[in-house]
This record gives structure tokens, sequence and C-alpha cells, in this order.
């Protein structure tokens, strides 16, 4: 029988034509080698320069700062804090405000509501902007002189102030962000929903459920895949926040992020790789809390 077996498994090879074998492994090396280069090999160096001082020309200006940067960004550096808290207020407002909404979308859509193939198509729009482009297009449209100061009645001589306005501006950024989000969330959600097996909502309901304790006992306990990945989803996109805020202020002092701080430590500090320690704190805050997570999943599916 073994012999038998190995001898299958010997025809199985070469029964790959030398083309075959040249089509596999490129369609598994090139992925696998763009991974490297562009995603791990500088990820690693971003570590490891964060402990040095360099000004990014010469390797041999290399020097060994140890936990320098570190202590400078813990100790000495309060508009890291300033940053922390916004970036923590983004994910609390993605996660309780926004991804809720597009989930929400998602259900109604899903149960063919009047109109509901216009409604995703607008909901939809957004997503294939990226927030760059968003930051430029809702810039012109609240400046001074711009589409929503003239709704309101304003010019720009007596126009109001958004952007400088500390007791709005933080909302008017997270509304922005959530236009897109909304968007992305409900295309994940509506996508699973698909796939959802309609015969347990109507058994549900011939039971006596409601539509809230249907979704909330049987369609989101079984969405638990979809559910993983958007909660990955909004922690990154809430941690890699940058081109929005950069867009409409251009520096960390009237809205700081983490991200923010780790583009102008590179592009302005010297010497110093403080950047590079921006950096690999942002990673470590968005990675270790998604691994906590999907190990408690794996832990609870395996039991």
């Amino acid at each position: 029988m073994k012999t038998a077996a190995v001898n299958k498994n010997v025809r199985s090879r070469r029964s790959l034509s030398r083309n075959d074998r040249f089509t596999l492994s490129a369609f598994v090396g090139i992925p696998t080698l763009l991974q490297v280069v562009f995603l791990w090999a500088p990820t690693l160096i971003t570590v490891i320069l964060s402990f040095t001082y360099w000004n990014g020309i010469n390797v041999g200006d290399i020097k060994w700062a140890g936990f320098a940067n570190y202590k400078n960004i813990f100790f000495g550096s309060p508009v890291f804090y300033d940053a922390l808290k916004n970036n923590v207020v983004w994910l609390l407002w993605f996660t309780f405000i926004a991804t809720p909404l597009g989930i929400l979308l998602a259900y109604q859509f899903d149960r063919k509501i009047k109109g509901h193939q216009i409604y995703e198509t607008i909901f939809y729009i957004p997503v294939v902007l990226s927030l760059a482009i968003i930051g430029i297009i809702w810039n012109f449209m609240l400046q001074p002189g711009g589409f929503v100061q003239g709704v309101m009645g304003r010019d720009i001589g007596n126009a109001i102030s958004i952007w400088g306005n500390y007791d709005i501006n933080s909302y008017v950024i997270m509304a922005l962000a959530s236009w897109r989000h909304i968007g992305y969330i409900m295309l994940l959600y509506l996508a699973g929903l698909k796939a959802f097996d309609s015969s347990l909502r109507e058994a549900s309901a011939i039971d006596g459920a409601t539509e809230w304790q249907t979704f909330r006992k049987i369609i989101f306990p079984t969405m638990r895949p979809v559910n993983v990945i958007i909660l990955v989803i909004t922690i990154i996109d809430s941690l890699r926040a940058f081109d929005l805020v950069y867009i409409i202020y251009g520096t960390s002092t009237a809205w700081p992020l983490l991200n923010i701080l780790a583009f102008q430590n590179f592009a302005g500090q010297g010497i110093s790789m403080k950047g590079a320690a921006y950096s690999v704190i942002a990673l470590v805050l968005c990675v270790v809390p998604i691994l906590v997570y999907l190990r408690n999943v794996f832990k609870e599916d395996l039991q």
C-alpha cells in the first residue's frame, strides 16, 4: 500500500509539465516576493531604524540609540498623547457609530426595501474614492466661499470657521471619514448576507421572533467570520488614519494623529528616527488587539 501511494505521488508530479511548474511557481513566487519586498522587509527595517539615529542618507552614519527615540516620544512629546487620543476617538467613532450604520444599511438593503439598488449605488460611490480625494472635495465645499457655506447663507466675509473651531471640527472630520467607511462596511456585510440561509430567518419569524431578535440571536452570530473581518478593518482604518486630516490641515499641531507625526518626523527631523518609532508604536497598537481577538475567536472555535 505504501509503495503504491509513493508511485501515485511520483506519477502526479511527473504529470505536471515544465510550463505547469513554471506557472505555479510564478503564481506563488511573485506575490510572495512582492509581500517580502514591499511589506515585510520595510516593516523590519523600520523597526530596526526606530532604535537608531540616522539622517536617511548615508548608511555609514547610522548610530545606535537604544530606546532614546521611544523615551523622547513617551516623556518629551506631549503631542503624542494628543495624537493617541484622536486615534482612539477615531476608533470609538468607527466602532460604535460608523460601523453599526454600515451594518444597518446592509441589513435593510438585503431586505429589498423600495429603491434599494439606487441607495446601494449612492452609498457605494464614496468607497471608490480615497480619503485624500474625499478631503480635497469636502475642503473645497466647507471652506469660506464653498458650497456648504453658500447653502447656509454665509459669504466669505461672515463664513463659519469649521476647521478652526475645535468644538465642531472633530465631529466634521469623523463624519467625513465615516462617509466612506459606512459604504465599505455596508458592502462587506451585504456580501455576507447574500450567503445567509434565508430559511433560518423564515423559521425565526414563524416562531414569533421580532426583526431585532432575529438579527441579534441568529443573523449576527451566524455572520461571525464577516464580523471578524469588519472588526479588523475598523481597527486598521482607525489607526492608519492620515490622508484626510493631512489634506485639511497639513500639520500635526491642529489635529494630530500618529501617522501624521510619523510622516513629519521622517520628513524633517534631521538625524532623529522618531518617525520610525511612531510607526512602530502605531503598528503595535494595530496588530496586538487584532491578534488577541483572533486568538480568542480561534480558541473558542477549537473548543
